[in-house]
């Protein structure tokens, strides 16, 4: 099978320290490369603080400057230490992995594609399933998640539980980045680095195949309740409870004057970790495709965007009705893009926290990694947590539950400090 030339992607480092990358690629179009690009970048800890793309439909190019998101020094394959390197060339691979490859010279590509003669799209990655017993510490989630993190191993589903006696038994549902899970040299170098870090804590950890049996208990969890439901994914109250925040300045219009064949869609909004991955997500999964974009984040924190659209059938966006879906759509993505909410079950106080899922099957990278990240800050123990698909209005959620055992109800101070220190560490406002 072909594969792209890495030429396709080149990177430029700064000349001087705090001066941005310019990461720059040029290859043939895909619908949602633009969104596939954005996810890997913030999966690697980058900020995007300036951006061009365009595209005739075959062709793009696309350049994005990047810098290090402030307070994450480097990318979450290493050891989260202050002054370690961003691994550049790995950032250039998985993007170039994401490129499709150009037709041969005298083909052309939707003719192969309707001939069924490009290359077939790669099969689903293996389910693994990792079983940790061990002893409970603080912060032993997030040391868990970070070494999975760094050995490129993606969380698809966890089961945490822990027994009175202080014992951990900790299920991830797992894919390999690398695709290398199912060699005995792997699995050895994933067992070698949860041991380092659990240390005599760790009393087992073992590897293995999910199977369909396993697969099919990922659905099986917990539904929410009409309240949780309605605090999550009711817009009107979330619009409501998002006044005087920092996602409050938002403007989105749409102007069909100043282009005879394209919408122009303006955005002025604050900042925040993955902006760009949520604007263009959000128009991917609306089916609009960019010809021509610019993105530019000034140092005030506030940010600028121009993109010039089409529908999937190449005309502008004329219909009132789907201008205001669309414009209403995007403003709720950018106040609100994760929804982070704390609520009593039982005799627990339990956090919830709502990822979207693209269309694609895919979410925003690193949230687990976040969200443990912040409670480890705050001195949290996790009693329980999994993490499951839910589907709300036709839209699918990936959905983090975590239990803190607590023997009495939390204070509102203290509820309020839990929920604003795992949101700001989801946005990037830490």
């Amino acid at each position: 099978m072909r594969v792209p030339s890495d030429d396709v992607v080149q990177i430029r480092h700064a000349d001087a320290a705090g001066e941005p990358t310019v990461v720059t690629v040029s290859c043939t179009d895909k619908t949602g490369l633009g969104c596939d690009l954005c996810r890997v970048v913030l999966l690697f800890g980058l900020s995007v603080v300036k951006g061009d793309m365009s595209t005739d439909g075959r062709w793009c190019y696309i350049v994005l400057w990047v810098v290090p998101q402030r307070g994450r020094y480097i990318v979450l394959w290493v050891v989260p230490q202050r002054g370690r390197p961003v691994p550049w060339d790995l950032l250039k691979n998985r993007l170039v992995e994401l490129c499709p490859v150009a037709a041969p010279f005298g083909f052309d590509s939707a003719y192969l594609a309707a001939a069924g003669l490009q290359d077939a799209a790669p099969p689903a990655p293996r389910l693994f399933l990792i079983k940790l017993c061990c002893f409970d510490r603080m912060g032993l989630l997030h040391d868990v998640t970070r070494v999975l993190c760094e050995l490129e191993l993606t969380i698809r589903r966890v089961k945490v539980s822990t027994t009175p006696d202080g014992s951990v038994l900790d299920l991830f549902f797992i894919t390999d980045t690398r695709e290398l899970l199912h060699t005995k040299n792997r699995r050895e170098e994933a067992q070698d680095k949860l041991e380092s870090v659990l240390g005599d804590s760790l009393t087992c950890c073992e590897i293995d195949p999910a199977g369909e049996d396993m697969s099919s208990t990922l659905q099986a969890w917990a539904s929410l309740t009409p309240s949780v439901m309605d605090q999550m994914f009711n817009t009107d109250l979330i619009a409501e409870q998002s006044i005087s925040t920092k996602g409050d300045l938002i403007s989105v219009t749409m102007d069909n004057s100043l282009s005879s064949v394209h919408t122009l869609i303006q955005i002025q909004c604050g900042d925040h970790k993955g902006l760009l991955y949520d604007i263009m997500r959000t128009v991917k999964d609306c089916n609009i495709q960019i010809s021509y974009g610019r993105f530019y984040a000034s140092q005030n924190g506030r940010c600028e965007v121009d993109l010039f659209a089409v529908q999937l059938d190449g005309k502008k966006i004329l219909d009132q009705q789907r201008q205001r879906a669309l414009c209403c759509r995007l403003r709720m993505e950018l106040l609100r893009p994760l929804r982070v909410v704390l609520v009593n079950r039982g005799p627990d106080t339990e956090l919830l926290v709502a990822n979207p899922v693209e269309v694609s099957g895919k979410g925003r990278p690193l949230v687990f990694y976040d969200i443990t990240l912040a409670l480890k800050n705050l001195q949290k123990r996790v009693f329980l947590a999994e993490i499951g698909r839910h589907v709300v209005e036709d839209r699918e959620w990936e959905v983090y539950r975590l239990h803190f055992a607590e023997e009495h109800e939390l204070p509102s101070s203290l509820r309020r400090k839990i929920v604003d220190g795992v949101t700001s560490m989801l946005m990037g406002w830490d």
